[in-house]
């Protein structure tokens, strides 16, 4: 799911604007006070605390009401914090539309509909929401393995996340999170972990699973930000191990470009397949040159201000096509 908090650099834009203006009528103080809301508001959005963050741009937004940017940002962060409700009715108060407020409004909108339709279960960190009459007994299974694996990659990434997850556990395509997909697909993460209700049989098929997309609910959190399938792929692989002992699959090597776009976008299973084994090996790779996986956050975390490139020549002195290179 894409990420609507529009960057930063938007927020500096609009304060280089402001800062014209006040400079110009010489209020340096005001400024000054200004230029301290951003830097705050900045802090807030990266370390995903949605209160400051509020808090912030509707204090920049009682100075500019009309910026555009900072209204997304808002109708941005309503969502984040899961108020649904206010989210529409303030994207519907700004008398105008974009693509990136359209998508707030109906994702609110069908998430609201979930909440209403869906049964709910909630532990310390999940809530799990479900479709008809599911077995209390693999709903408090899921949310049970669920806690196993956060406990698991917190400890893992010494990493905690800020705000509580959430499985949705469905039988009908329309709780599924997107619209047509291939038939390989099956579990998916789109701000919420979504896997077939009928998963939950095969214990040996839904705890990787669950590990593996709550490997890519923690790399959302961790980075708020892009980063290249063949890493959040391949890590979420190493994480759930279901694929590691996998002999090398026939055909033709991926492209990196192949490699880097959203692995959905792929019709065939075959080259599915050669998708997530070649971003597996490309992993393990760096990991082979420092195991550590709280480094590998760092790496991560660096993406969306360096780079891709830039991030990987420097943690790992490597580039892209040289790792694919090597697992060719």
């Amino acid at each position: 799911m894409k990420n609507y908090i529009v960057t930063f650099l938007s927020i500096l834009v609009a304060a280089f604007a402001v800062k014209v203006f006040l400079v110009k009528k010489g209020e340096k103080e005001a400024f000054d006070r200004h230029e301290a809301l951003v830097t705050e508001v900045t802090e807030c959005l990266e370390m995903a605390d949605w209160n400051c963050a509020e808090k912030g741009v509707r204090a920049l937004l009682a100075e500019t009401p009309d910026d555009r940017n900072l209204q997304l940002h808002l109708a941005g962060i309503l969502y984040e914090q899961e108020r649904y409700e206010d989210c529409r009715a303030y994207v519907e108060s700004l008398g105008y539309t974009s693509e990136e407020l359209k998508f707030l409004h109906e994702k609110s909108g069908a998430l609201l509909k979930e909440m209403a339709e869906l049964g709910i279960e909630r532990s310390m960190h999940f809530r799990v929401e479900f479709e008809g009459n599911l077995s209390k007994v693999d709903v408090m299974e899921a949310l049970a393995v669920l806690e196993v694996a956060y406990d698991s990659l917190c400890h893992l990434f010494d990493f905690r996340p800020e705000n509580k997850m959430h499985l949705v556990l469905y039988r009908s395509s329309e709780y599924q999170g997107m619209g047509p997909r291939p038939e390989w697909v099956g579990a998916i993460f789109d701000g919420k972990l979504r896997i077939p209700v009928g998963m939950m049989q095969y214990r040996e098929l839904y705890r990787p699973v669950l590990f593996h997309e709550l490997t890519h609910a923690f790399i959302r959190a961790m980075t708020r930000s892009h980063v290249p399938f063949w890493v959040n792929e391949g890590i979420a692989q190493v994480v759930d191990a279901s694929r590691t002992a996998l002999p090398r699959p026939e055909g033709t090597v991926p492209t990196l470009d192949a490699l880097t776009a959203p692995f959905v976008k792929e019709s065939r299973s075959d080259n599915a397949e050669r998708l997530y084994w070649y971003s597996q090996r490309m992993v393990e790779r760096l990991l082979a040159r420092n195991a550590s996986f709280v480094y590998f956050r760092d790496f991560i975390q660096s993406m969306h201000k360096m780079g891709d490139e830039e991030a990987l020549q420097k943690f790992y002195g490597v580039t892209a096509a040289q790792l694919l290179d090597e697992v060719r």
